[in-house]
């Protein structure tokens, strides 16, 4: 529990302090590569605070020069501080609306370009998907969660399609990215950090560029077994239902 809460009180002064700098950065260079390196910079003090050990595998598939769709599951957490250690190249992040609303964090995220999204607006968050997907054609990769929210037992959990039609709309590869290890660091709905490994795998890239939004499923399926691949047994989850055929015409 002591160890817990000194990573609590860490945690607050640190994003204090970063949130501050990355708004001062923004400020002055009007741009957002400044308050990403901050971002990187405040992720990695978090793991070090938490006794977290970092392992990325599969860089090699990644081209530095051009942008992606990283697709990610959602254990803990610790999966944003993993993620921002991790990714080699800038990115933006799709975050729920409600977090722009925080004192110094909210306009830090600004700062560093990350996209709102309100998860209550259909309309809204397809405008929000809109908005990303010309980012990313601009050359502007982009981190997503397809379930949406954290496991509640470390498992994978059901794909959300929005992510995928952002895929598809951008016309950019999407990387599987399997993070295991960050439930057992801080389960959901538990305040307790424990001290562990998290481990981040980076599969090749999967191509859109010849498929339409009818083709979001096949997808989806596809991003889900790669992803599977590099999860321990026990964090796969239960297969889903197979898309069905689409009819010929």
């Amino acid at each position: 529990m002591l160890h817990s809460i000194l990573f609590y009180g860490g945690a607050v002064l640190l994003t204090i302090i970063m949130s501050a700098a990355a708004i001062v950065s923004a400020l002055i260079t009007r741009s957002s590569a400044s308050p990403q390196k901050i971002a990187r910079l405040w992720a990695r003090m978090l793991l070090f605070i938490g006794g977290v050990r970092l392992e990325v595998e599969g860089r090699e598939h990644l081209n530095p020069r051009r942008p992606y769709i990283f697709a990610a599951n959602h254990q803990s957490q610790f999966d944003i501080f993993a993620l921002l250690a991790a990714v080699p190249v800038p990115f933006s992040w799709l975050a729920k609306e409600e977090l722009f609303q925080i004192p110094l964090l909210g306009p830090a995220m600004k700062g560093a370009g990350y996209i709102p999204i309100n998860r209550t607006d259909r309309r809204a968050a397809f405008a929000s998907i809109d908005q990303a997907a010309a980012r990313v054609r601009e050359g502007t990769s982009i981190v997503i969660f397809p379930e949406g929210t954290r496991s509640l037992d470390g498992k994978l959990k059901t794909f959300k399609k929005g992510g995928f039609f952002l895929a598809i709309k951008s016309r950019q590869p999407v990387v599987p990215v399997s993070i295991s290890g960050s439930f057992r660091v801080l389960a959901k709905r538990s305040f307790r950090v424990h001290r562990g490994t998290i481990r981040v795998h980076f599969s090749a890239p999967v191509p859109t560029d010849n498929l339409s939004p009818p083709d979001k499923d096949r997808l989806i399926a596809e991003v889900r077994r790669i992803m599977e691949q590099h999860l321990p047994p026990e964090e796969r989850g239960e297969a889903e239902t197979p898309p069905r055929p689409r009819k010929s015409q």
